[in-house]
């Protein structure tokens, strides 16, 4: 009898709110993950707990078989840093980049949790005017799309989500809590690309950039 051969893991980064989360993933019986949740912290530590999960989980960068990296929608911030994480560790030991749609990855981990033809948001924040927003459908352990991501004004937000379940901090402008999960975990990033990311597999680093949906635009303040 021959013997198993092992699938090359996953290196997996979310960092789109305010979650810094990374995942050597092998498969769903076998993977290395942490996350710390704490304000303007990923650029410090993301490096601290990829090292960390490199050490636990034994294994080298030439390891891996790609590096999956949460695209967004999401912070700007948060985001820059995740793919600038990515790049750097791709480009030193020659792997591929899959860039994850993140409403997407939530939604493949809440259809874990969820029921069959349940209906759901996927909201957050863009700024104190507008949020980002996307329905979903559970269908045969995975989601549907049930409306396409967009941006939405807050009253517009508040019109199409009555009496549907939220996940994301845009709930708070409906007068409810943040749900658990808020984001999706880390190994949900990678268990995306694995499940649906081979067409997406990049080695065009130059070229690949977060799905901010919305420009970002500097403003000046008036003299």
């Amino acid at each position: 009898m021959k013997d198993s051969i092992e699938i090359k893991p996953i290196l997996a980064f979310e960092t789109s709110e305010n979650i810094c989360g990374v995942c050597i993933y092998f498969s769903d019986d076998k993977y290395f993950s942490t996350s710390i949740n704490l304000k303007h912290s990923h650029s410090e530590k993301i490096f601290e707990l990829t090292d960390h999960l490199f050490r636990t989980a034994q294994i080298k960068p030439d390891d891996l078989d790609s590096i999956a990296v949460s695209e967004g929608p999401g912070s700007f911030t948060g985001l820059r840093i995740g793919f600038s994480a990515a790049k750097g560790i791709a480009y030193g030991a020659g792997l591929p980049i899959i860039p994850v749609p993140t409403y997407e990855a939530f939604a493949l981990q809440l259809a874990t949790i969820l029921k069959e033809n349940d209906e759901f948001i996927i909201s957050n924040k863009v700024n104190k005017d507008e949020v980002y927003f996307v329905k979903f459908q559970i269908r045969g352990n995975t989601y549907i799309f049930a409306e396409d991501l967009s941006i939405l004004t807050k009253e517009t937000f508040i019109k199409k989500s009555e009496g549907c379940k939220i996940f994301g901090n845009s709930a708070v402008l409906l007068g409810k809590p943040v749900e658990y999960p808020s984001v999706p975990e880390p190994h949900f990033i990678a268990r995306w690309a694995l499940k649906f990311g081979e067409t997406r597999k990049t080695f065009n680093y130059d070229f690949l950039e977060p799905n901010y949906i919305k420009d970002f635009i500097i403003k000046e303040k008036s003299k």
